[in-house]
């Protein structure tokens, strides 16, 4: 498969904004809407690393700041420096499971344009819900 050479453009974009003064592994991040809206997301951290936060995270925060919500996200990709093609990390995970459409295409990739296309659903298997919160989860 043919990576998505508008998106992957605007995911290193993303990617060399990221602000990562301790870790130096940049991630970058964007989604694209049904409107055909891009939006970015960086990784930003911070000397207390707990209130740091990920590009994945960023972008969906930006989004849903900007009056988007689940339905309007047609696809996300993420990038990093990595050998493979990018993970998100278990929180970004949870975060997406709510926020994204589970049928919704994750395009991970690399520097090198490496992919690996996963659903929304497939990268968190038995996540936690809004069912749990009220006696309905498995």
């Amino acid at each position: 498969m043919k990576i998505d050479e508008q998106l992957f453009e605007k995911a290193l974009y993303a990617y060399q904004n990221a602000y990562t003064p301790y870790s130096h592994f940049n991630v970058g991040a964007v989604l694209l809407m049904k409107d055909g809206t891009i939006i970015t997301g960086s990784n930003i951290e911070n000397a207390s690393y707990g209130l740091s936060n990920c590009a994945e995270r960023s972008a969906l925060f930006s989004a849903y700041s900007q009056g988007y919500r689940k339905d309007d996200i047609e696809r996300m990709m993420v990038i990093g420096n990595s050998r493979g093609p990018i993970s998100p990390c278990g929180a970004c995970r949870q975060v997406m499971s709510e926020l994204i459409p589970l049928d919704v295409e994750v395009v991970l990739t690399n520097l090198k344009k490496d992919l690996k296309i996963m659903k929304v659903k497939d990268l968190l298997p038995y996540s936690f819900t809004d069912g749990d919160l009220h006696g309905k989860g498995i």
